[in-house]
C-alpha cells in the first residue's frame, strides 16, 4: 500500500484522458482504507471507483484513493430469494454475468454497463426498464473524516432518477465499501418489455428467454451502439433522458410531432436526450480529437488525445443548441472534475 507522487491517471478513467494525481493510493480492504484515511487526515481527497463516470478536466491536486476491495458472497437465502453482497471494487459488469451463472435474477438488463460495483447505488444505475433500486437493499460505507462505519438502507440512499443521497445530502463524505442485494432464485420477473431487447430475442427465435438470453440481447445491443472503452475512449451516456413537466411537454410537442417521450408520472415526461441530440445534427460529429458516436448520440467519444477540456466543450455546445432548438435542459450524467 504505497502512495505514489505524479501518478499519471489514463488508465483509471474510461475516457482515457491523461490527467496527473498529486499522489495515489489503491486500497484492498477496509483496514487498509481506515489506514490510509486515519494517516492523512489534513490531506486533500479524491475518491476513484472504476473511473467510468467522470470527465478529467484537470489534474487532480489531491491523494487519490482507488477503491479496489474484492469478493461477494451469498449472505442469506430462502426459497425464493438470495441476499448477496459485493465489495465495492468488483468490476459491475463481471458480477452481473456471476449472478447470472448462478441462476440468480435481478440485475441481467444492466448487463455490461461500465463502472464498479461500489458506485452503482451513487448514480442509482439502470437500463431497459430496471434500476438499481429495484434489487438494492442496503450499502456499507465509511465516514471519511472519522473512518466510522454506516449501513445506508434503501430508503435512507433517497432513490432518484440517476440520483442518491451519495450525490446530494452526502456527497464527499463516505466511501461506499460493500453493497447488498436481493435477487430471485426462481420464478424470475423477466423484462423484455423497454427498448430491443424483445426484436434481439426474436431475431435469435427465443420465445421464452432465460436469464442469459436477456444478458446477452442486452450485450449485444450495447456492443452494437456503444463503443468498447479499451478500443475508443468513452463514458457511456454522458447526459441524462430530461425529465419535464407534462404542461411544458405539451407546448413543445405540437412544435415537433414526432418526439419520442415516455410518460413518467401523471405531471411528468422523459424525453429521450439521444433523440434530440440526433435531430440536432450532432450525430457522428467529429471536432478535433473528439466528439459524438457514429452510433449512439448519448456517447462522447475520445478519438486518441482530447483533453478533458475539450470534451466537455462538446458537451456545452450540445447543451446550448438543444436548449435554443426545443426548449429543453439536458443535464450531464458524467460527473466532470
Amino acid at each position: 500500500m504505497e502512495i505514489q507522487h505524479n501518478f499519471s491517471l489514463k488508465n483509471y478513467n474510461t475516457f482515457g484522458i491523461e490527467a496527473k494525481a498529486k499522489q495515489f493510493v489503491a486500497v484492498h480492504n477496509v483496514s487498509e482504507l481506515r489506514t490510509i484515511l486515519e494517516q492523512n487526515k489534513t490531506e486533500k481527497k479524491f475518491i476513484l471507483g472504476g473511473g467510468s463516470n467522470m470527465l478529467l478536466t484537470k489534474d487532480i491536486d489531491a491523494l487519490v484513493i482507488h477503491i479496489d476491495l474484492k469478493g461477494h458472497k451469498i449472505i442469506d437465502e430462502n426459497d425464493d430469494y438470495v441476499w448477496v453482497e459485493s465489495q465495492a471494487g468488483e468490476n459491475w459488469h463481471e458480477f452481473v454475468l456471476w449472478t447470472i451463472v448462478q441462476n440468480l435474477g435481478g440485475l441481467e438488463n444492466m448487463s455490461l454497463i461500465p463502472g464498479n460495483v461500489g458506485t452503482t447505488p451513487v448514480q442509482n444505475i439502470g437500463a431497459y426498464g430496471t434500476e438499481i433500486k429495484d434489487t438494492f437493499i442496503s450499502c456499507e460505507a465509511m465516514k471519511i473524516e472519522n473512518q466510522e462505519m454506516k449501513t445506508f438502507t434503501k430508503d435512507e440512499c433517497h432513490f432518484g432518477y440517476r440520483e442518491s443521497i451519495f450525490k446530494n445530502e452526502v456527497k464527499d463524505q463516505y466511501i461506499i465499501t460493500s453493497v447488498i442485494y436481493k435477487l430471485t432464485k426462481r420464478n424470475h420477473k423477466i423484462n423484455i418489455s423497454y427498448g430491443d431487447i424483445a426484436s434481439e430475442l426474436a431475431k435469435n427465435h427465443i420465445t421464452k428467454p432465460s436469464l442469459k438470453d436477456v444478458s446477452n440481447a442486452v450485450i449485444a445491443i450495447r456492443e452494437s451502439k456503444l463503443p468498447n472503452p479499451k478500443e475508443l475512449g468513452n463514458s457511456g451516456s454522458f447526459f441524462k433522458n430530461p425529465i419535464i413537466l407534462k404542461k411544458d411537454f405539451d407546448k413543445i410537442h405540437p412544435l415537433f410531432p414526432e418526439m419520442k417521450y415516455y410518460d413518467v408520472s401523471e405531471t411528468e415526461v422523459k424525453v429521450p436526450a439521444g433523440w434530440l441530440i440526433e435531430q440536432a445534427g450532432f450525430k457522428g460529429k467529429r471536432f478535433g480529437n473528439a466528439g459524438i458516436h457514429k452510433n449512439q448520440a448519448l456517447v462522447l467519444v475520445n478519438y486518441g488525445n482530447a483533453t478533458g477540456k475539450e470534451i466537455l466543450a462538446i458537451a456545452t455546445t450540445i447543451q446550448d443548441t438543444i436548449f435554443k432548438t426545443f426548449g429543453i435542459q439536458i443535464e450531464a450524467e458524467v460527473n466532470v472534475i
